[in-house]
């Protein structure tokens, strides 16, 4: 792991950049770490990362943690049931529109 501060980040980025191919990048400021550089290893994992770091996210997250702790929780099997159900319409529906010429945009 290497550490860096933002006037060096700034001077290089580009050899920055490369470094976080090997290990991250903790940026600092004022000796303070403010960021980290990290490696996109594909698609789906930086989706995670953003996802992971998105507050929108984490409240809607939290606000189903308080609804388990309160009992309010479904089961597992039923929460399946449901995604399967809610995807089996959609289908349905996007090929109901596709029969009739409709599209969505």
């Amino acid at each position: 792991m290497k550490v860096a501060s933002v006037a060096e980040v700034e001077a290089d980025f580009g050899g920055y950049l490369k470094a976080s191919q090997r290990a991250p990048v903790v940026v600092t400021r004022k000796g303070k770490p403010v960021a980290i550089l990290i490696k996109a290893q594909d698609p789906g994992e930086l989706e995670r990362t953003l996802m992971g770091h998105s507050p929108k996210l984490q409240a809607i997250l939290e606000a189903a943690r308080r609804r388990f702790r309160a009992g309010r929780g479904i089961p597992h099997e039923k929460f399946w049931q449901e995604i399967e159900a809610d995807q089996a319409r959609r289908t349905t529906k996007q090929t109901r529109n596709r029969k009739h010429g409709l599209s969505k945009r």
